[in-house]
């Protein structure tokens, strides 16, 4: 099931400042060079798989793979002009379509005044909620390195923000739409029938070049962090058209209009928190929210580290099926689904431990609950710095449920671990 735990708190690794040709400081002219800025991360991945795959032709108990990803910045010297280049890149030994190549960012940013102009493809941020980033619309999600919906591909865009004393409105203006990622045949953490992502459909005769716009209002209001959104383009959730036998799924792309609002209220050791959303295009009209609340235990047994607590409900009004066109079903397509989700009616609690050492150990566990059947899932996160230029991370999920009425049963035999060990530099 797609649990949208945050990921621990990384560690920025050592940055390389690029530039050997120093400048005397008493001189004027300075160099392209010494506003940039090289990181980057190499990282072994091993997954594995405690129990068999569910399906035929899945791979068994061990998913090694390896990621690059390099992250290139550069400032001007009045600071009013950044270049960012993030390429990244997985190899895996089992499944060809987790093995991939994405731009994750390569941007140029001016600000002026009050303005902030944005060209290039990026990665945007919106939400509060730890379980499930309910209004985040604006990136695809990359599905075939993780389902916590964690990662996500660079979107092409133009973004035009002004900075106020009321608040902050960004306009968002795209194209060049990007398609999820699933698991191929050999790969695990998918469903019975395979997706067939090379026979893509899109409601729009533009296809993946359909324009599209968003608006964002955020701004601070005393304790309160409140931001408003309004999406009209393709949706990022596909649904899914399956033949009459059942042996072809194809995603489906529909139109969509989505309005949402995100708040954090912050009192003390408290974090309450809201996400709320409003979408057509998908089947029938619905509404989807998160709620709930974080509560920090600092210096926990006078001691350096902090606890939290986390508690959230979460709430989908979606349909499972959707309505079939006439195309549709002139090409051989007999049932349709919206993008599902197990997240309908459910309850998370987590804890989150900071040791708050200089090692930057961090651990992290939560539980989600369906109201009707109970437990469905269980994950575990934990993190440790070693040396200046190391970093291990435990990621361990266990898939509970069983019953074929609930589609979090399809992982049932999917729970995996995942040790990372990563070198920065």
């Amino acid at each position: 099931m797609p649990a949208s735990l945050a990921p621990l708190v990384r560690p920025l690794g050592c940055t390389l400042l690029v530039g050997a040709l120093a400048v005397p400081a008493a001189a004027e002219e300075t160099s392209f060079f010494d506003g940039l800025e090289v990181d980057g991360q190499i990282a072994f991945e091993p997954r594995v798989f405690p129990q068999k795959g569910s399906f035929d032709g899945q791979l068994e108990h061990v998913q090694p793979s390896v990621f690059f990803e390099l992250d290139i910045a550069w400032e001007s010297e009045d600071r009013d002009t950044q270049l960012s280049f993030v390429p990244f890149f997985r190899l895996d030994g089992q499944d060809e379509e987790r093995t991939h190549f994405d731009v994750r960012e390569a941007y140029v940013r001016h600000v002026v005044d009050d303005w902030e102009v944005l060209l290039g493809a990026n990665r945007v941020f919106w939400g509060v909620t730890e379980s499930r980033h309910l209004v985040n619309i604006i990136n695809q999600i990359d599905a075939v390195e993780d389902i916590d919906e964690e990662d996500f591909l660079g979107q092409p865009m133009l973004q035009i923000g002004n900075q106020t004393d009321f608040g902050r409105l960004d306009l968002f203006l795209m194209t060049g739409f990007r398609e999820r990622t699933f698991a191929g045949p050999s790969g695990r953490l998918r469903g019975p029938v395979v997706v067939d992502t090379e026979r893509s459909r899109f409601e729009s005769d533009f296809e993946e070049w359909r324009p599209e716009v968003a608006l964002r209002y955020s701004h601070f209001i005393g304790d309160i962090d409140l931001g408003l959104h309004y999406f009209h383009g393709t949706g990022r959730e596909p649904g899914l058209l399956f033949t009459a036998d059942g042996s072809r799924a194809v995603p489906r792309y529909s139109v969509i209009n989505q309005a949402g609002i995100d708040l954090q209220y912050t009192t003390d050791a408290w974090l309450w928190k809201f996400e709320g959303l409003v979408r057509e295009g998908q089947g029938d009209t619905f509404a989807a929210a998160v709620a709930g609340f974080e509560y920090t235990l600092f210096q926990v047994a006078e001691s350096n580290a902090d606890l939290g607590l986390l508690a959230e409900g979460l709430y989908d009004g979606r349909d499972d099926e959707a309505g079939l066109s006439a195309r549709d079903r002139a090409d051989g397509f007999a049932a349709a689904l919206v993008q599902p989700t197990v997240q309908d009616q459910d309850i998370f609690l987590g804890t989150r431990l900071a040791l708050n050492d200089v090692e930057d150990t961090e651990f992290l566990a939560g539980v989600f609950i369906d109201v009707e059947d109970g437990p469905s899932s269980f994950r575990i996160e934990a993190e440790r710095r070693i040396g200046e230029d190391w970093n291990a991370e435990l990621e361990a999920t266990f898939f509970l449920e069983d019953d074929p009425d609930n589609a979090a049963s399809v992982f049932e035999n999917d729970s995996f671990i995942v040790l990372r060990l990563s070198r920065f530099f």
